[in-house]
């Protein structure tokens, strides 16, 4: 996507920094929510590069309800693909997370953004993905949300779990755009596609590895 022309060195390169990054073991986040009682539904959006990586992660989360492509940061009138690319718009490609809190916390959540979904290391790009709609950024919903977030961010940092500082932004969520139906499911539905396979599938797989207790078919 804005796909740095497939260019097969470029794809390589993203794919090895990112697991480089990936297979650190993260702690759980020392501030989260406690599990709800009863059935409820809450939305987590978060945005971490090429957004049918994003979505193929959280899809296979159990706990997980639905994983919807979008974009964020932006203005409705700017929430297209071709206008988003540009980098200029302040949309960043993202994912609204709609999930059980009585199943998974947001900072579980977060933990496997942090670990398996995307490099929250890299700035303004993620793996041959350049530009501002390719950050790092966590839109919180809510007041709690953002506390989480930036304690989860400091606890990281703190730990030195990764070689560079986290780059991930928090702020608040202005609204939440669905993208293109032709986004949509588009590493499920494109599992062979060159960008997928080097890119986002090693994710999956990293999850699964990682996240045993988590992962679902």
């Amino acid at each position: 996507m804005g796909k740095s022309g497939f260019f097969i060195l470029a794809l390589l390169f993203g794919a090895t920094a990112l697991a480089d990054g990936q297979l650190r073991s993260l702690p759980d986040p020392a501030l989260d929510a406690p599990l709800a009682k009863g059935s409820a539904r809450q939305t987590a959006v978060l945005a971490g590069g090429c957004f049918w990586g994003m979505q193929l992660v959280f899809q296979h989360v159990t706990g997980v309800l639905s994983a919807t492509s979008g974009y964020a940061g932006g203005k409705a009138d700017t929430a297209q693909y071709e206008t988003v690319s540009t980098g200029t718009t302040g949309h960043a490609e993202s994912v609204q997370v709609v999930y059980d809190p009585s199943r998974i916390s947001y900072g579980q959540l977060l933990k496997i953004y942090f670990a398996v979904a995307h490099d929250p290391t890299e700035l303004n790009r993620q793996g041959p993905d350049q530009g501002k709609q390719y950050r790092s950024e966590i839109f919180a919903t809510d007041a709690e949300q953002s506390s989480i977030a930036r304690a989860y961010i400091r606890q990281l940092d703190n730990a030195q779990i990764y070689p560079k500082k986290i780059v991930t932004e928090v702020a608040a969520l202005p609204a939440f755009y669905p993208a293109e139906g032709y986004h949509q499911n588009y590493a499920t539905r494109h599992p062979d596609d060159p960008y997928i396979a080097i890119n986002d599938r090693p994710k999956l797989d990293h999850l699964k590895a990682q996240f045993p207790e988590w992962y679902k078919k």
